[in-house]
């Protein structure tokens, strides 16, 4: 292990005991009131600190979230209903309701993804009734770009770009943009290798 290493893992040991008693009051994400607002609180927390102590909160809370985690300042998870695997950036300002987010797969700032397809209909007060929500699937090694809201599952190795809307299930290996979001082109170059992918 490299100092660096070293380094990283102490840190993210010490936010782990910071979060814990945040976590056992609102009983590891299962008091909904509680879990909001620790979530919203967390998300204020500033700089790589506040991205430790984010990953942090969230591996005792959510149903599972790998602890090598970046959460950039103002994101939050809505829903304790969501998994995380290992190496996922997520970028500033994002909300993620249910959502099960394959490893390694880079999420830029301002993204919505609102626990899937919402269907509503009225009553006929005017009220809403019959709301319901579902999971979105994100596969691994995708790559969402900034302000897109995704409501349908993406492949694996997909790129959906900026300010993209996606309502319909994206296949794996494509680049889809738009609203609604559609491929346009393979993601996979003829060697295999993933398209560059720009840093936000």
């Amino acid at each position: 292990m490299t100092p660096r290493h070293i380094a990283k893992r102490i840190a993210q040991g010490l936010c782990l005991i910071i979060v814990f008693p945040a976590a056992l009051l609102c009983a590891f994400g299962r008091i909904s009131p509680l879990y909001t607002f620790f979530a919203q609180l967390f998300a204020l927390g500033p700089g790589i600190f506040g991205d430790f102590l984010r990953a942090a909160f969230y591996k005792y809370t959510l149903d599972d979230c790998s602890i090598d985690t970046r959460i950039a300042f103002g994101s939050f998870f809505s829903r304790r209903q969501a998994i995380v695997g290992a190496n996922v950036s997520i970028g500033a300002f994002c909300v993620i309701g249910c959502a099960r987010i394959g490893p390694r797969t880079q999420i830029s700032s301002h993204v919505e993804i609102p626990s899937g397809p919402h269907q509503h209909s009225r009553g006929s007060q005017g009220d809403l009734v019959g709301s319901t929500d579902g999971e979105v699937a994100i596969g691994a090694d995708c790559w969402i770009g900034a302000s897109a809201v995704i409501l349908a599952n993406v492949g694996s190795q997909s790129t959906i770009g900026a300010g993209s809307v996606v309502v319909k299930d994206i296949p794996a290996g494509v680049v889809a943009v738009g609203v609604p979001a559609k491929p346009i082109k393979p993601s996979i170059t003829d060697d295999s290798k993933p398209l560059e992918r720009h840093s936000r």
